[in-house]
């Protein structure tokens, strides 16, 4: 079993829980290719500018893969106007454990960022990544 970093915003985040599926863009191809069945997803939606506020990063959910990675091109997922992406690699999940946790305290007790000062160069440009089980039994005793 292994444990994945889902790397998404708020709106995304709404879409994995009403439709219990996850899904990337076709650059995260090989990626995704790793997920297997079983696998942990721990949900991570990024800091985010609402009007004025500023909404801090988040750690809001665990979901369990319970499907292979498949194709599907129909538009359920946001994207940023700009790229006009549909996210067709995706994976059916199921919830294990939903919660908030404030994402910024963690970072001195994760493995996984070996950068503490540059966390975020951990997280740029990613979808998912593979974290250790150490970060995740921290993340979902915490949650």
């Amino acid at each position: 079993m292994r444990y994945w970093l889902c790397i998404t915003n708020r709106d995304n985040w709404e879409v994995v829980k009403k439709k219990k599926v996850w899904g990337v863009v076709k650059r995260h191809k090989n990626t995704i290719a790793k997920v297997k069945p079983g696998d942990k997803l721990v949900f991570y939606v990024k800091q985010e500018r609402k009007n004025k506020e500023v909404l801090e990063p988040k750690i809001v959910g665990i979901f369990e893969v319970v499907s292979e990675p498949y194709t599907d091109s129909s538009r359920i997922f946001k994207s940023p106007p700009h790229l006009n992406e549909i996210y067709p690699l995706r994976v059916k999940v199921k919830p294990v454990k939903l919660g908030e946790l404030d994402f910024k305290p963690l970072i001195p007790k994760l493995k996984f960022i070996k950068n503490k000062k540059k966390w975020s160069g951990h997280l740029m440009g990613k979808a998912m990544r593979e974290i250790p089980e150490e970060d995740y039994k921290l993340i979902e005793s915490l949650l």
